[in-house]
């Protein structure tokens, strides 16, 4: 079976805006996913890239213009800027951490979930009411946000190192068996084409 290694933000807006897609594509292919949340600022700031707040002001408001045409396109709703951004990523990643150990829910629904809480609710994932929810209504145990947390802690800052280490740069992140790597919800497209045996 295919494996396709995801790194990706809880607080990133081109993961949200990607949706459910990548869950889609590898059900396509039978090919299971390693969810893997990353500090996407660390790894901004290993590999060349800036925090968006810190980017020059041409930058920004391209990205504001992309985030709102994206967000057109897919039609998922889109608070830009959400009320609580940026937040402390690192509770809502142990969580899912925590969540891929445990099973019997689905990672993708989840992940979407802080996503889309983040984006388009306006809350903020970092709070334990708004991560048990999340938890709960993906089918997990809402007890996982207090369970594992130092394993969890150090799973994130391993997953962070080896996205550096493996070439990710931004997020969403995609990266096969065969070392492939597809950076952005746009090139989800070419992982499906990829897994086909096209590309």
């Amino acid at each position: 079976m295919a494996n396709i290694d995801y790194y990706f933000a809880t607080i990133s807006p081109f993961t949200y805006l990607a949706g459910t897609r990548l869950e889609e594509v590898a059900a396509a292919h039978g090919a299971a996913i390693t969810y893997k949340p990353m500090d996407l600022m660390a790894v901004f700031g290993r590999t060349g890239g800036v925090a968006p707040k810190d980017r020059h002001a041409s930058r920004i408001e391209y990205r504001a213009q992309e985030l709102r045409r994206a967000a057109i396109k897919t039609g998922l709703p889109m608070s830009n800027p959400p009320a609580f951004f940026p937040t402390n990523m690192a509770p809502s990643s142990y969580a899912i951490i925590a969540a891929q150990k445990a099973g019997g829910g689905d990672l993708g629904a989840l992940t979407h979930s802080f996503l889309r809480a983040c984006w388009a609710e306006d809350k903020n994932i970092a709070e334990d009411d708004v991560i048990r929810a999340c938890l709960e209504a993906a089918g997990f145990d809402p007890a996982l946000a207090d369970s594992g947390m130092l394993s969890s802690a150090d799973e994130y800052a391993a997953n962070t190192e080896e996205a550096v280490n493996r070439g990710a740069f931004g997020a969403p992140f995609y990266i096969t068996d065969g070392d492939e790597r597809f950076w952005g919800g746009d090139r989800l497209d070419d992982l499906d084409a990829h897994l086909a045996g096209k590309v």
